[in-house]
């Protein structure tokens, strides 16, 4: 058995555990393996992008209590790639090695309503907000509340489990449509833009902040992430003091991504959370020395924390399985010799067996001297694969 210790180094050549087999699983596999480290993988799936590279597959439900004792004793640390893990499982496993995030603060970010408190209770600005768990919260929500947005407490993703309303008889008709789930209603804000942090804060409480990136959403779904010098100093600086905030506040350890809006007089208040590396972040892969997958090894491993400083400006473009059919709904293969042809890209891909409409397929960082050269380099990519770009 691993065993749990008080934030000893761990050596390359040991195992690091990861629950969760789907594409950040993965990109954290090769990460670690970089690294030296060996790496297991529970998932149920025999075919999940982090079950095909890493050195062991198991098997099993993330509740399964035999499949998380074998993950148990053969790590010494263990991390989750998504945030919908039960927090029970990773409890369990903290009782059998280093385990990171912890249970507790995962099951912080599953829900809506805790998240709103913690984020509050951490000094951070949020959105004016109400508890909805059941039709009748709703007559006592205060008008300044509508227009809002009605969100499913759990379990929402990508834009999913969230309506826009106008009035409290559309909110009602919204907490039927959601199957009358506990739900979050938030006032509408005179948004400007967004952006993300991603954070990393060590075993011994040290904490690093990434570049905030400004994230550009297509249909609910992350469609470019882009650090390129475009958000204001004072907006960056105050959305890192903020994830700063969380994290210890939280006593997290591990990888964090705060997401935020920048209201049109320039403030910054939180949406949500991720405890996990965030699609946000990928621009760290090649935009970084350090990315934010390496990241999430060395808190695992107790190793210190690497430099969070861009190489030069950089994005992300997200590959839906959209691109995998053409406009007549038959498939195809995208242009890939067309976008590498561009100068600046490196295209990563996730192994999925099968495109979908909305899946995620992939990813493309996109790398410039200069702000305006990556924004080229971005608009000759979306060309390539027929993408609107704006």
């Amino acid at each position: 058995m691993a065993g749990v210790d008080a934030g000893l180094p761990v050596a390359p050549g040991a195992w690091l555990g990861v629950m969760g087999g789907g594409q950040l699983g993965r990109m954290f596999c090769q990460s670690a393996q970089a690294l030296g480290y060996r790496v297991a993988v529970l998932d149920p799936d025999e075919s999940s992008p982090a079950g095909m590279v890493a050195d062991r597959h198991i098997r099993a439900a993330y509740d399964d209590p035999q499949g998380l004792d074998t993950l148990g004793r053969l790590c010494a640390a263990v991390t989750t790639e998504f945030e919908n893990v039960p927090a029970d499982s990773l409890r369990h496993l903290a009782r059998l090695c280093r385990t990171t995030p912890s249970g507790d603060a995962v099951a912080i970010a599953q829900d809506r309503v805790a998240e709103k408190a913690y984020l509050q209770a951490s000094g951070v600005p949020v959105a004016a907000h109400a508890a909805v768990l059941r039709a009748d919260d709703l007559d006592a929500c205060p008008a300044s509340l509508f227009p809002g947005i009605l969100k499913t407490a759990r379990l929402g993703y990508d834009g999913k489990g969230q309506v826009r309303v106008a009035s409290r008889e559309e909110a009602r008709q919204a907490f039927e449509s959601l199957k009358e789930v506990a739900c979050v209603l938030e006032s509408l804000q005179p948004l400007d833009y967004e952006i993300s942090v991603v954070v990393a804060r060590g075993l011994d409480g040290r904490m690093v902040t990434y570049p905030p990136s400004r994230n550009a959403h297509r249909d609910g779904i992350l469609a470019v992430s882009a650090v390129d010098g475009a958000i204001a100093p004072a907006v960056a600086d105050e959305a890192r003091r903020h994830a700063l905030r969380v994290a210890e506040h939280l006593d997290y350890h591990g990888v964090l991504c705060v997401e935020f809006f920048v209201l049109r007089d320039g403030s910054v208040i939180a949406n949500e959370m991720a405890p996990r590396p965030h699609n946000s972040g990928h621009y760290t892969q090649d935009g970084c020395l350090v990315s934010q997958f390496e990241q999430q090894a060395r808190v695992m491993a107790g190793l210190p924390l690497g430099v969070t400083d861009t190489l030069c400006p950089a994005a992300m473009l997200n590959l839906l399985g959209d691109l995998w059919f053409d406009h007549d709904g038959r498939q195809r293969e995208p242009d890939w010799a067309g976008v590498l042809s561009v100068p600046g890209v490196r295209l990563h891909l996730y192994a999925k067996s099968e495109a979908r409409p909305g899946r995620k397929m992939g990813h493309i960082n996109i790398l410039g001297a200069t702000a305006a050269e990556l924004h080229a380099r971005i608009a000759q990519v979306a060309g390539v694969l027929g993408l609107p770009h704006a």
